[in-house]
């Protein structure tokens, strides 16, 4: 099939392996250095927990004219990016379209690709769960198995779902269905947004957050505090076994926090402050819009924002 997938960052350079390694015409979008480093060297990755490093010759192109036509089209990129790329998808004729990423505004997206496209468009919302960094040229890539993604589609099922299977037929990477996709972006945002507070109050060292005790149970809290705003404008708490970690086992989710801050790969997950701040913005006004009280989650954010200022 003939897939484009729209941004060669860490999430993108995984996603682009995954289809060409699955024997589909693949091409990827991509601008200055980046795009640069893939022409001339290839898309390097080297897959962290399996020991390898793998380069892939990749089609390149730098923009999306009105007329180039894709099977599928994937849109990795950071949520603060998504705006700009939203008017060059409505131009574009290709209908099936997967947006990837941290979203707190699905149906937003939607709705303005419906009301500015000329032809129908298909749309889908999905996350990949990988993470890692760039680095001297190359993507550092932290996953398990072959990778995954979950995804959906926001009012009915994906009318493209047999393209998908098709196109992921030939590998390893797993698509995980979800009926209520929304929610799941939502709650997705809440550990990610507490993680990211903690992160940079303590300036990325690792180390120091696994050994801050009082820190990583006002995250914790935090995350609680963060599920109940959810729970409070309607959405179910999706994972429901993430929810209930958090606030039925704190102890065992402190010990789960404090092992992966002292392991190596937290120093090789990348963030984006800028993203980080653009999600926490958005989820400071459902906090007003349902008043629920996060004593845990307003002091963390205090500090975050103090450590930028």
């Amino acid at each position: 099939m003939r897939v484009l997938v729209y941004g060669a960052g860490v999430i993108g350079s995984y996603l682009t392996h995954v289809l060409k390694r699955g024997g589909n015409d693949v091409t990827v979008l991509a601008r200055g250095n980046r795009a640069e480093e893939l022409e001339k060297g290839g898309l390097v990755i080297r897959h962290y927990f399996q020991r390898k490093t793998t380069v892939d010759r990749i089609r390149v192109i730098r923009t999306l004219d009105t007329d180039d036509n894709y099977d599928l089209i994937f849109v990795v990129m950071k949520y603060t990016d998504f705006s700009a790329v939203l008017p060059i998808l409505a131009n574009n004729k290709s209908q099936n379209i997967v947006i990837i990423g941290n979203n707190t505004n699905a149906h937003d997206m939607q709705d303005y690709l419906n009301e500015h496209s000329d032809i129908p468009k298909n749309i889908a919302f999905g996350f990949q769960t990988s993470a890692g960094s760039r680095e001297n040229g190359r993507i550092v890539c932290i996953r398990g198995g072959g990778g995954q993604m979950v995804l959906g589609g926001l009012e009915d099922p994906i009318p493209f779902k047999a393209d998908l299977d098709q196109v992921f037929s030939k590998t390893k990477y797993k698509l995980i269905y979800h009926e209520y996709i929304d929610a799941w972006l939502k709650n997705h945002i809440v550990p990610i947004i507490a993680l990211n507070f903690v992160t940079v109050i303590h300036e990325r060292q690792m180390k120091k957050i696994a050994r801050d005790d009082k820190l990583l149970r006002q995250m914790i809290a935090a995350m609680d505090e963060g599920f109940r705003v959810l729970e409070a404008l309607g959405y179910p708490l999706t994972p429901a076994a993430q929810a209930s970690l958090i606030r039925k086992r704190p102890a065992l989710m402190r010990l789960i926090m404090k092992i992966y801050h002292i392991l190596p790969i937290s120093r090789l997950v990348d963030g984006s402050i800028g993203e980080i701040v653009a999600l926490s913005r958005v989820f400071h006004l459902w906090k007003e819009q349902t008043r629920i009280p996060t004593p845990n989650w307003d002091a963390l954010e205090v500090r975050f924002n103090a450590k930028l200022s």
